[in-house]
C-alpha cells in the first residue's frame, strides 16, 4: 500500500485506455505519437513499452536515445505522479537528473521497468515529515522482445511540499 490513498484512482487513470490517450495528448503528445503505453503500475512497478517505428528510429536502424529516454521516464515519472496525486498537503515535483546506459541495439517493442515505488514514496512522505525537499534516484531497465537488456536509465526526483 503506498502512502497516498488517491494513488489507487491516479492508476485507474493511467491504466485506462481513454483517460491516459487524454492525458497524453494534453501533458505529453510525442509519447502519444511514439505510441508509448503503461502496460501494468502498482505501488511498487510501473511497466511502459514503445514500439520501434519510424517515428521513432534512428538513422542506425534502432531505437533514437531520445525515445528511450522518454519511455524510461514515464515508467518513473507515473510512480512520482502516482505519490503526489491530490496529497494534502500538495507535493511538488520535479526531474533533477538523467543517466543512461545502452548496452544493445533497440529494435522491437520494448519495455521499461521501474520497481522502486518504495522508494518514491518514501521521499514524498520524508518531504511531507520534514517540510524539506528530498531527493530520490531510481532506476528504469529496458528490454527487448526477447528479454535481453537494452537501456538502463536513472533518474534523480526531487520532492517539496508546497507553501500553504
Amino acid at each position: 500500500m503506498s502512502g497516498n490513498p488517491n494513488a489507487d484512482s491516479f492508476r485507474k487513470l493511467v491504466l485506462g485506455r481513454l483517460t491516459f490517450t487524454a492525458f497524453l495528448l494534453k501533458d505529453l503528445p510525442l509519447a502519444f505519437i511514439a505510441g508509448i503505453r503503461v502496460r501494468e503500475m502498482t505501488d511498487e512497478k510501473t511497466v511502459v513499452t514503445i514500439p520501434y517505428k519510424w517515428l521513432t528510429k534512428n538513422p542506425f536502424r534502432s531505437m533514437y536515445f531520445a525515445c528511450l529516454s522518454m519511455a524510461a521516464e514515464l515508467s518513473t515519472g507515473v510512480t512520482c505522479r502516482a505519490a503526489v496525486y491530490k496529497r494534502d498537503p500538495s507535493v511538488t515535483t520535479l526531474v533533477l537528473g538523467i543517466e543512461g546506459e545502452f548496452t544493445k541495439k533497440a529494435v522491437g517493442l520494448l519495455t521499461f521497468t521501474c520497481r522502486e515505488g518504495h522508494l518514491i514514496n518514501d521521499a514524498v512522505q520524508r518531504s511531507i515529515d520534514t517540510g524539506d525537499a528530498q531527493t530520490v534516484k531510481v532506476k528504469s531497465v529496458g528490454t527487448d522482445q526477447q528479454g535481453d537488456e537494452v537501456a538502463t536509465f536513472y533518474f534523480t526526483w526531487s520532492f517539496k511540499q508546497r507553501s500553504k
